[in-house]
């Protein structure tokens, strides 16, 4: 029994000694952590560099280009209208949407029935007139020689009148036969006063007769021209739109039957901002006869014309801002009226400009420029012209510079950076030729020669490109987009 306790003790003796040390150990431990916590070191820090994409500064003599979106129309339009109602009793041929037709050609006659009739009635007045004409004369002839005879009766009756009174004075005749020769000599003189007043009827039957005969005419004039208004002819080559009619249909006056378009005299209509209306403007307020390129994307080719500038609206136009603007062109192949095109305007050269990229100029109108080897510095400009994603600027010690292409907002005056230099082999993209196979060739040009949504001038320039070896990427990729393949 005395063993057992005694063993006893000991394992608690022990048991104790052990928890002791256990709870020593884990205080200094903790002490050890905290010392460690309290005097932890703080790492060195590094300055951050920034890569950035670099292009060198070049001064130069610039043409800025002006580039806006028009309309392409036509400088002559006709509106075909009937001037009388009626049946439309012919039709040209080419009397349909899209004909072309050449100038002078009959396009369409309304039936002539009721015209041709007011002009026979018309002829058949001009006969009576002409007829009662020619009566006139004649009754003016013999009225005429009817005077004259009765003046030469009147001059007998007047000699007769003296030699009574002759023979009344040698106191050889009487007082009645001189009374009687008196009245005979009044009654010529009275007959002469009728012959008169008949010559003047004649005469004015004649005037009348005259003027009859202009109105015949003129009525038969206007008859002529009512029968010709029948017809409508062309007044120009050019092609019909519009078309609303068809052969023996009923039309009233003035309805419009078709629409006339010139297509070789095509001009463009596009607006600009107030500020670029300003610029194409000369030192005596008058716009620039500027040359202008018109480009129409079709399929991935770009059917371009020339032009110059012809005008500017007379108002701004309700609801509208800046200035419309309408530049003639020249072999405008290819393009219709109503196309939606770019047009490109060349505006005076600018001296001592550097050409950058949009995204290196800072909202505080400063550019960021390598100093030394790996330091920015912000230097001013003074924006000129905006040219796409490119800028114009002009500033003080820009020429040869580094300048950061791409600015972000982390970067400024001072930051360590490392610069990127492109090369100049980089501008492929646009520009990238493909080699089609045969099969893939033969499917593009049977997909071109079946489009009915495409003119003849647009069908042979592409296929003249896929005859090529190379064919441009962009057209084949809209073409085969529109395939669907």
């Amino acid at each position: 029994m005395r063993f057992l306790r005694h063993s006893l003790t000991g394992l608690f003796l022990l048991s104790l000694t052990l928890g002791l040390l256990t709870y020593a150990g884990y205080a200094i431990f903790a002490a050890v952590q905290e010392r460690i916590a309290s005097e932890s070191e703080v790492p060195e820090r590094r300055e951050r560099v920034f890569a950035v994409n670099v292009e060198t500064a070049v001064v130069e003599t610039i043409t800025p280009v002006l580039k806006a979106f028009g309309e392409v129309e036509s400088r002559r339009t006709l509106e075909i209208r009937s001037k009388w109602g009626g049946t439309l009793v012919e039709l040209a041929e080419d009397f349909v949407e899209g004909g072309q037709v050449a100038a002078g050609q009959l396009l369409v006659r309304v039936d002539p029935a009721d015209a041709q009739s007011a002009l026979d009635r018309a002829a058949s007045d001009l006969l009576d007139a002409r007829d009662e004409e020619s009566e006139a004369a004649r009754a003016l002839v013999l009225a005429q020689d009817e005077l004259v005879a009765a003046e030469d009766q009147a001059e007998l009756r007047a000699r007769a009148f003296r030699r009574q009174l002759d023979l009344e004075e040698r106191g050889v005749g009487t007082a009645a036969a001189v009374e009687n020769a008196e009245l005979s000599a009044a009654q010529a003189r009275q007959a002469v006063l009728g012959s008169r007043q008949a010559l003047a009827q004649a005469e004015a039957r004649v005037d009348q007769a005259a003027t009859r005969l202009a109105r015949a005419e003129i009525a038969q004039a206007e008859a002529q021209r009512h029968l010709n208004d029948t017809r409508i002819t062309a007044g120009f080559a050019g092609t019909l739109s519009e078309v609303s009619v068809v052969e023996g249909g009923l039309v009233a006056a003035n309805e419009q039957l078709a629409k006339l378009v010139d297509g070789n005299k095509l001009e463009v209509a596009f607006r600009v901002s107030t500020p670029q209306y300003l610029r194409l403007l000369n030192e005596e307020g008058l716009l620039l006869r500027a040359p202008v390129t018109v480009t129409l994307d079709v399929f991935g080719i770009d059917l371009q014309a020339e032009g110059i500038i012809s005008r500017d609206s007379a108002i701004v136009g309700e609801g509208q801002t800046g200035r419309l603007i309408f530049a003639r062109l020249t072999n405008a192949t290819g393009m219709k009226p109503g196309d939606f095109v770019t047009v490109t305007i060349e505006e005076p050269p600018l001296d001592n400009v550097v050409r950058l990229p949009a995204s290196s100029l800072g909202p505080d109108g400063k550019v960021l420029a390598l100093v030394g080897a790996d330091r920015l510095e912000a230097i001013a400009v003074r924006l000129l012209r905006r040219q796409g994603d490119d800028i114009l600027v002009r500033g003080d010690d820009l020429e040869g510079r580094e300048i950061v292409s791409q600015r972000s907002p982390l970067l400024g005056a001072g930051i360590k950076v490392r610069p990127l230099r492109q090369d100049a082999d980089d501008a492929q993209g646009a520009n990238e030729m493909l080699e089609l196979s045969a099969d893939r060739r033969a499917r593009l040009v049977a997909f071109v020669e079946g489009s009915t949504d495409m003119s003849e001038a647009v069908k042979n320039q592409i296929l003249g490109q896929l005859s090529e070896p190379s064919v441009p990427a962009r057209m084949v990729k809209r073409l085969e987009g529109r395939m669907g393949g």
